[in-house]
């Protein structure tokens, strides 16, 4: 990708939980195919959650942008704000919900590039 890539080029991945995630840099993105990171922005509408899952091998950080979110990250529960970051380690299970009355906007950061494979439910 040598272009800047707005969040409407990218075609939204639609969940069947709700989430919205637009994967805009990474091994399986439309504008990527990079190994060492990746980023997705990522929207929960209002009532909906991520399912509780965790990953192997990638680390991950959350940075909330926008709406009000509660996380349960490895068994505890918290709330996170706009501007708040949230790091989860390989073998975390997490779970974010949107616990607000506006759409939760957040950015997932993960190194090494997030892979669906490294996404595990059970």
């Amino acid at each position: 990708m040598n272009n800047p890539t707005h969040k409407d080029q990218v075609s939204p991945l639609r969940t069947q939980h709700g989430e919205i995630v637009y994967e805009m840099i990474g091994s399986t993105a439309e504008h990527g195919g990079v190994k060492q990171h990746s980023l997705a922005h990522i929207v929960i509408p209002t009532g909906k959650a991520s399912l509780e899952h965790y990953h192997k091998i990638s680390e991950e950080t959350y940075y909330i942008l926008r709406g009000s979110a509660r996380m349960v990250l490895g068994g505890q529960v918290f709330s996170a704000a706009p501007s708040q970051v949230i790091l989860i380690k390989p073998g975390q299970r997490h779970q974010i919900f949107n616990a607000g009355e506006e759409d939760l906007e957040f950015l997932a950061i993960c190194a090494p590039a997030w892979r669906p494979e490294d996404s595990y439910n059970n």
